[in-house]
């Protein structure tokens, strides 16, 4: 096998591994929006402080919440950067707002 014929190939798989990867980008991004968004009345939000605009946190009860705090900078946050809805890892099934925010906020790394 000449060294013409690696290069094509190896190229040849880099193309099909960076289409599938913005395949699988774009249909996460289109699964995270299909998700019911968070009813903020349910008990579990109720109980968690979950607000979908992080400036209505009752800051008296959830005195862990600082300004500036969202979903989209909390660890377990699953959306896509700039996107207003993601998946949550405490929420399960339901999309948080990006600008929301709960008591179980963990800063991203």
């Amino acid at each position: 096998m000449n060294s013409n014929r690696r290069a094509f190939f190896k190229r040849g798989l880099s193309a099909v591994a960076a289409v599938s990867m913005t395949q699988f980008v774009a249909n996460r991004a289109v699964f995270a929006a299909d998700l019911p968004h968070v009813d903020e009345a349910s008990p579990q939000a109720n109980g968690l402080g979950y607000k979908h605009d992080a400036t209505q946190t009752d800051v008296v009860k959830f005195a862990r919440y600082q300004a500036g705090q969202a979903c989209a900078g909390c660890a377990l946050y699953q959306g896509v950067a700039g996107a207003e809805w993601g998946g949550c890892g405490i929420f399960a099934g339901q999309a948080v707002a990006a600008k929301g925010w709960c008591s179980a906020f963990a800063a991203k790394a």
